[in-house]
């Protein structure tokens, strides 16, 4: 996602925790800083991608963090799938120092991150997401407003609530079609095109079939994707029993060893409670 920000020619300054994996854009010319804070303070536009909701808020709120760096009249931009009150406060925060932030969490897995087709959904100023939109194109193609701080993450709450279900049915349907003797390259190219056809269909089936289960995205984030959106839903007293189902065998997933894998190694979890071995 950087990358495509420095081909529309941004100047990029770059942290990680881990300083190896952002060489490879440091040798194409953006500048390494030494910690979030350090990027804040020579940058207009903060971008921040990390794991879990207490990365964010340490990247956002430590000592060495992107607010103490952030000059006024600058904006951060959080892309990380986080808690929706994690992003107003952030927001919050934000503004009392003249900054302004917003949430913008990402779908499209990592063939949307390396071909820049990454649907971005985002909260908070409207103003500055116009103002932003350049950046955002650079990086997505369905970008949407979706109203103030934090709507960023409840959509993508929606959208993971849909993957949820969407990746046990096409589980369920690889594990038929095994199970009746069938073709699944076959099966797959037949019920693609019809009314089932969907991305989990085109990009994971596959891999699943070639039993390739290395993560676009991993099965260790999902769960905690899922963990905002089952208690934001019982915040809001509302019952999502298929996306508990599909917590709770993802837990499972994470149990056998599986965390670091892809999403669709739900698969195996499911494979191992109908004594399939494969």
């Amino acid at each position: 996602m950087c990358g495509h920000l420095m081909a529309r020619g941004y100047a990029m300054t770059v942290y990680n925790r881990t300083r190896a994996k952002a060489q490879p854009l440091i040798d194409r010319g953006a500048t390494w800083a030494d910690s979030p804070r350090a990027v804040a303070e020579r940058s207009d536009v903060t971008f921040t991608m990390v794991g879990f909701p207490q990365d964010v808020r340490e990247v956002y709120f430590g000592d060495d963090g992107v607010l103490a760096g952030a000059k006024p009249g600058s904006a951060v931009v959080d892309m990380t799938t986080t808690q929706p009150s994690l992003a107003r406060e952030i927001e919050a925060a934000a503004r009392d120092k003249g900054v302004v932030a917003l949430d913008a969490p990402v779908s499209g897995g990592d063939v949307g991150a390396r071909n820049a087709t990454l649907s971005i959904m985002v909260g908070g100023d409207e103003a500055t997401f116009r103002a932003l939109m350049p950046l955002f194109e650079a990086m997505g193609k369905n970008i949407v407003y979706q109203g103030p701080a934090g709507s960023g993450q409840h959509t993508k709450m929606c959208n993971q609530i849909v993957i949820a279900g969407t990746m046990i049915g096409v589980c369920e349907a690889l594990l038929y079609g095994y199970k009746a003797g069938l073709k699944l390259e076959t099966m797959l190219q037949s019920i693609s095109g019809g009314a089932a056809g969907c991305w989990t269909l085109d990009n994971l089936a596959p891999r699943i079939v070639r039993r390739n289960f290395d993560p676009g995205f991993f099965v260790r984030h999902f769960i905690k994707d899922m963990g905002i959106a089952l208690d934001e839903a019982q915040r809001m007293q509302l019952s999502l029993p298929g996306l508990a189902l599909v917590h709770q065998l993802y837990v499972a997933v994470q149990a056998q060893g599986h965390g670091h894998l892809g999403t669709h190694a739900l698969m195996l979890a499911l494979e191992q409670m109908s004594n399939i071995t494969r």
